[in-house]
């Protein structure tokens, strides 16, 4: 055993070997008495539960957002500059990690979640930030260092500026998880009730416009699919809250007109009759694995023939092997990276809401042992070495595994 001591303006106190033991065994019964707590059962639950202790140990304590990683700047390419910060806490996985902790038997860090999400987008109310300080703050100013980065991958950044990016589907992430919170029993304060309904006005005025997308684009805006159908869910779960009395509904009439409004326009520009599926943005041939969050979020039931149609296109296109790529067409960037480990555990959650939980049970099989020797899991991986990619432990890719796993339990029961 190595001990490695540390004290900042006091005296240096060196425990002994008997209390660094008794330490460590307390430390290890701990983590195994919270683990023992967690109510899950399916399939695949010794990599849910490692998935669900890396989401634990992104918590920040003060706070209680969730880190959406531990790193900055581990490169998506070796060599190249797709090297991002991402100790922050994006709106884009709040629905996931909610009802992941939800879902999981994780109440208090469910509760704490739910109020920092609440705390941090007051402050910029009624938009939202792509993402946030752990501390709740808005600033996330990106600049680079003066390092050679890991493995000679430069810039090495730190910062992110996709916070000030517009970025519609937050929207709906935000709104979905008020929405799953008082589906578990939760009640919602006035103050956060009106805010709400001031989201969804804010969705009506705003859903037209073209934005940078869940990837966070660095080239133009554009009217990208998975975007409209967020800012439809918005409203969607808008309208279902005040339909409960959980929100005021004043506007809802609103709402409702709008919501049909975004849904023809998803359904006239954003299909392509052609290939058969949603495509990337309105009037283009490419496709995007962020489109299955509109199965998964509920933008159109599993049976509808799109949405089945835009699984089988996925699959065709973006799909090579377990993989999944989260796309293929230019997005500002130079360089390449790999494939998306979170689009790959969506594909296996989709394949089962679709009725086809065998062949999802199949890639999770591919996926789950993917993980590194302690469970953890990279936002990428290279397809031709296996190597990880990006940043690390990757939140979102645990969040997706859970969430898989969650469904394909379902609809295997």
């Amino acid at each position: 055993m190595i001990a490695v001591p540390y004290a900042h303006r006091e005296p240096l106190v060196l425990p002994t070997r008997t209390e660094c033991e008794a330490r460590l065994d307390h430390t290890a019964a701990t983590w195994r008495e919270w683990t023992d707590g967690r109510t899950y059962a399916g399939p695949w639950r010794e990599a849910v539960l490692r998935s669900v202790l890396a989401l634990k140990l992104l918590v920040f304590a003060p706070s209680g957002a969730v880190a959406a990683a531990a790193t900055c700047s581990l490169p998506e390419e070796l060599g190249g500059e797709r090297n991002w910060d991402y100790r922050f806490s994006w709106i884009r996985d709040s629905a996931f990690t909610l009802n992941a902790f939800l879902k999981l038997g994780c109440a208090p860090e469910a509760t704490g979640y739910f109020w920092w999400l609440m705390h941090a987008s007051q402050l910029t109310h009624p938009r939202l930030h792509v993402l946030y300080r752990l501390d709740g703050g808005a600033r996330a100013p990106e600049k680079t260092l003066p390092l050679s980065g890991y493995r000679g991958s430069t810039p090495v950044r730190i910062g992110n500026a996709a916070a000030g990016q517009l970025q519609l589907d937050t929207y709906g992430e935000l709104v979905q998880t008020a929405w799953l919170y008082t589906a578990a029993g939760h009640r919602l304060d006035a103050d956060i009730a009106r805010r709400l309904a001031q989201t969804a006005d804010f969705v009506c005025t705003a859903w037209q416009q073209p934005d940078m997308g869940i990837w966070e684009v660095r080239s133009a805006p554009e009217h990208f699919a998975q975007s409209k159908m967020m800012c439809w869910v918005a409203l969607d779960r808008a309208l279902d809250l005040a339909q409960r009395g959980l929100i005021p509904d004043r506007h809802a009439p609103c709402w409702r007109r709008e919501r049909q409004a975004i849904a023809e326009f998803v359904d006239d520009r954003c299909f392509s009759l052609r290939l058969n599926t949603y495509v990337r943005s309105a009037d283009s041939d490419e496709l995007d694995a962020g489109l299955l969050l509109g199965l998964l979020h509920g933008y159109r039931s599993p049976d509808d023939p799109r949405m089945r149609g835009t699984v089988a296109a996925i699959q065709q296109v973006l799909q090579d092997g377990p993989y999944v790529n989260r796309y293929l067409g230019a997005d500002g960037v130079t360089g390449s990276e790999g494939a998306f480990l979170a689009c790959s555990f969506w594909l296996a959650e989709a394949l089962a809401r679709t009725g086809r939980a065998g062949e999802a049970a199949h890639l999770m099989d591919q996926l789950v042992p993917l993980a590194n020797d302690v469970g953890l899991y990279s936002e990428e991986i290279d397809p031709a070495t296996g190597d990880f990619l990006g940043n690390l432990p990757q939140g979102l890719s645990h969040l997706a595994l859970i969430s898989a796993a969650c469904a394909i339990g379902q609809a295997t029961r």
